[in-house]
């Protein structure tokens, strides 16, 4: 079978020549196996975790060299493909695994089978005996009552102690890092020996946000100097934590090494891939507390999977199960909403807790009003608060034609190159650069990141705030898109050109580690990177700015999600711009991200 590329289907030289090694096991006779091969394929490649043959079956014919191949029925797909020995059921080593109506290819298949049982098992486990007294006595000072309302930092550390998997949801400025400070507080007060505690997210950035805060938080924690004391203070990336071994995919922790830590705290959890989550919860000891903290709303991974939103069941808001609100309210005098019926069948829902309160973004933030209105697909009110002009924190451009777009650019990058010079050292440059981003939904197209780099670079130059000939200039903002395990950058890490002094003035490329200290390499030895005057809203994640413009494209796209919006408007500490077509924007705000998967049904139930 010879597929065609074309601007619907666009398969890789990867699916095709997977779709022809199907059909050749196959015996080629079958042109639906080398079909179905080649959609599994690029499935992943779209974030998806397996290829939905229902969906499929259902889509448009794909051109193939002498004609068009329409995928046939699903009932008749599904008789060919049980048939094949190209693949196999649940369980069988075949290189396609098909799950009723769900096709994987093994290794994803495999990736969320051990996931689903790590999660599934970890939820379920007793974690052995507790000092309640001192849980309760720990529980009242540090969340002081609060007036009559459910405490939701309360009942995430009340879950984190009396369970091994704690998944504490919410967006920006609930607290999610304030509240596990206290959790690792309550664990150490817990501990009669020493307690091992592991601190990791995804990016190093993120790891270095998480490291300084966690640090913040506890200086001030209301508990016994000795404990404080063990509240660690160094994060790591969870690659770093896994032991990544250089020039291989491997780790050095898995199930026959794990690690050796007594609780692990992922932060930025919705950024985790299913195949990097699979590992970390297999690389766990039975005895190892998960403790997940993330924003279910947010996008998903870039790599295939939506592993956060699978694993809060996210749209759904579920209750708790009897027997965990008796205790909890009989340890604190508070109550918790309860499990609808038939909602108890998953042991997942004792271990989710939601943070609802921003205590950043209230009643009068424009952000805050935008990201909830996004959030609920309400693209009208979204619309008309971002537009209103009543709030200081936000404000809405009509997308400009590509010949204005310098114009608008060039008001917000400001003097940013003369500041980063002049900055005291490359710490503080680095913080600058947090001042203000471009995001862009799309990376090509004349509002895409690759067209507002350029020009950014373009308005730049001709102001004279950067050097007119190189690819290196001081003040530069890199950013890394290809893991380097030896050098130790991931995809997502920011850096900035700037001199050394300490190497006479030699341009070297800083980057700060997640123990939070800088370091810095030749450019030359840097791996894949890009320029970041803009980023797209993907990139973004794990990161925070001052100021965002956000560049949606002129036209609708499937890109365009409220769960992209809601992460792109989220990114802004102090205030956003807005520069799209109003019904673009509505259009995103009513379209979900929808990735496949069959870990939400194995870690919650069929759905009816």
């Amino acid at each position: 079978m010879s597929f065609e590329r074309d601007g619907n289907q666009d398969f890789s030289e990867l699916d095709i020549q997977f779709a022809r090694l199907a059909e050749r096991l196959g015996g080629g006779e079958a042109p639906e196996i080398a079909l179905a091969a080649a959609l599994a394929s690029r499935a992943r490649v779209e974030g998806h975790i397996c290829l939905d043959l229902a969906e499929a079956a259902s889509g448009n014919p794909v051109r193939q060299k002498g004609g068009a191949c329409s995928p046939p029925p699903l009932d008749r797909w599904l008789e060919i493909l049980a048939k094949s020995p190209v693949v196999g059921g649940p369980g069988d080593w075949k290189p396609l695994v098909l799950d009723g109506t769900r096709l994987y290819l093994y290794r994803y298949w495999d990736y969320e089978r051990k996931l689903a049982e790590g999660l599934r098992g970890r939820a379920a486990d007793d974690p052995g005996e507790i000092d309640e007294a001192l849980l309760r006595d720990g529980l009242n000072r540090l969340f002081p009552l609060n007036g009559g309302e459910t405490d939701w930092q309360k009942a995430a550390a009340f879950t984190a102690v009396t369970k091994r998997l704690c998944v504490l949801s919410g967006g920006p400025g609930t607290g999610k890092t304030y509240t596990v400070a206290k959790i690792l507080a309550l664990l150490l007060e817990q501990s009669d020996t020493g307690f091992r505690i592991a601190l990791a997210a995804p990016t190093g950035k993120a790891a270095a946000r998480l490291q300084e805060s966690i640090r913040e938080v506890a200086r001030i924690l209301p508990c016994p100097e000795s404990v404080r004391a063990c509240i660690p203070d160094e994060a790591s990336t969870v690659h770093r934590l896994l032991g990544s071994i250089p020039g291989t995919a491997s780790f050095r922790h898995d199930a026959a090494h794990p690690l050796a830590a007594d609780a692990v705290v992922v932060d930025e959890a919705s950024m985790v891939d299913l195949a990097l989550f699979s590992r970390l919860v297999q690389a766990l000891p039975a005895r190892t507390r998960l403790i997940l903290l993330g924003d279910r709303d947010q996008l998903a991974s870039v790599e295939a999977g939506a592993v956060l939103g699978d694993i809060c069941d996210t749209g759904r808001d579920h209750g708790y199960s009897s027997s965990h609100r008796i205790r909890y309210e009989k340890m604190t005098g508070e109550t918790l909403p309860a499990a609808e019926p038939g909602e108890e069948t998953s042991v997942l829902g004792d271990c989710i807790a939601t943070l609802r309160k921003s205590w950043r973004f209230g009643e009068g933030s424009g952000i805050g009003a935008v990201g909830r209105a996004v959030n609920e697909g309400d693209g009208r009110r979204a619309l008309e608060a971002a537009r209103s002009g009543r709030f200081a924190d936000l404000r809405w451009l009509d997308l400009p034609r590509p010949e204005v777009l310098p114009r608008l650019l060039e008001e917000r990058l400001g003097e940013m190159p003369a500041d980063f010079r002049d900055a005291a050292d490359p710490e503080a440059a680095l913080k600058l650069l947090d001042r203000f981003r471009v995001l862009c939904a799309l990376r090509e197209g004349p509002y895409g990141v690759a067209a507002v780099n350029d020009l950014a670079e373009r308005i730049l130059r001709r102001r004279g705030l950067i050097r007119p000939e190189g690819r290196w200039y001081q003040g530069r903002p890199v950013m890394i898109t290809r893991n380097d395990y030896p050098l130790r950058l991931f995809n997502g890490d920011v850096g900035m050109i700037l001199p050394d002094r300490d190497a006479g003035g030699e341009l070297r490329a800083f980057f700060r580690s997640p123990d939070g200290s800088l370091r810095s390499l030749p450019p030359s030895r840097l791996p894949e990177h890009e320029t970041v005057w803009a980023t797209t809203v993907h990139k973004s994640q794990g990161s925070e700015f001052d100021r965002v413009l956000l560049v949606l494209p002129d036209r609708d796209t499937p890109v365009l999600t409220r769960e992209l919006l809601y992460t792109a408007v989220t990114r802004a500490r102090n205030r956003i711009e807005i520069c799209g077509r109003q019904d673009v924007f509505t259009a995103a705000c009513a379209r979900r991200t929808a990735r496949f998967s069959g870990l939400r049904g194995a870690l919650w139930g069929p759905r009816p």
